[in-house]
């Protein structure tokens, strides 16, 4: 119990100190990125993959859904279909069964024949390198390029921003917006191009283990002292609760 009663009292040491220290802005970019790197050493992309092929299909299946789920999918998917001219030439029918466990298979599978028919007819199969052809591609937009890009060949052409990037850099203080476009702007502007790629992996690791949307963990963060948001983080960086309709009497 005495071990309890003061791990409370620290706890509550904290948020006062938190709200009578002055209210600070924005977290210092490099030297934060920094610290959360020291914390999660090993971050990196976490969907499994061979190449570049095997990546942007995972990525494309990855909306809507978690990296492991597309990762528990993805083993079937690409020992039916190794490479692009094999997934081109396979019809719609074949591919859902082996990506139905995820949300939206029946488009994704349509998207991913697609993209494979647009890599043989326009790229001869190969993955492109650039933002501009990448992007050109079915079901293929800026973070799904810039995570290709960066994975695979270390140069991304932003900052990838998924829900978790968007939510800590928001309480972080390094965006008020609210467009993914937008907030990678703001990151591009605020972080050294040589540190973009792993700036998405750092943010991602971070999200899923300590800075979470409904419960983040600030006792536990190694920022909490430069935060903005350190203590009422719950309150940012979320999507507004949806408000019940009310139907017509």
């Amino acid at each position: 119990m005495g071990k309890k009663v003061a791990s409370a009292v620290k706890t509550a040491a904290v948020r006062v100190r938190q709200k009578v220290a002055p209210k600070k802005q924005m977290a210092p970019p490099v030297e934060t990125l920094d610290r959360l790197h020291a914390m999660h050493p090993d971050a990196h992309c976490e969907l499994d993959h061979a190449n570049a092929f095997q990546l942007l299909c995972a990525t494309v299946l990855s909306a809507q859904t978690t990296d492991v789920n597309v990762n528990k999918a993805t083993p079937k998917l690409f020992a039916t279909y190794p490479d692009a001219k094999a997934l081109a030439k396979a019809e719609q029918l074949d591919v859902e069964p082996l990506v139905s466990t995820l949300g939206f298979f029946r488009q994704k599978s349509k998207s991913l024949i697609g993209l494979a028919k647009a890599l043989v007819e326009r790229h001869d199969g190969e993955v492109p390198r650039t933002m501009e052809a990448l992007i050109k591609l079915p079901g293929v937009g800026r973070k799904t390029a810039n995570v290709v890009m960066g994975v695979i060949w270390h140069a991304p052409d932003g900052v990838v921003v998924d829900t978790h990037v968007q939510r800590i850099s928001q309480r972080l203080g390094w965006t008020k917006q609210t467009d993914p476009v937008k907030i990678e702007s703001d990151l591009c502007k605020l972080l050294p191009r040589p540190r973009w790629d792993m700036a998405s992996h750092i943010l991602i690791f971070h999200g899923r283990r300590i800075c979470l949307a409904r419960k983040p963990d600030c006792e536990k963060c190694g920022v909490n002292d430069v935060c903005p948001s350190a203590f009422r983080a719950e309150k940012v960086g979320r999507k507004p609760p949806r408000v019940a309709r009310v139907s017509a009497v």
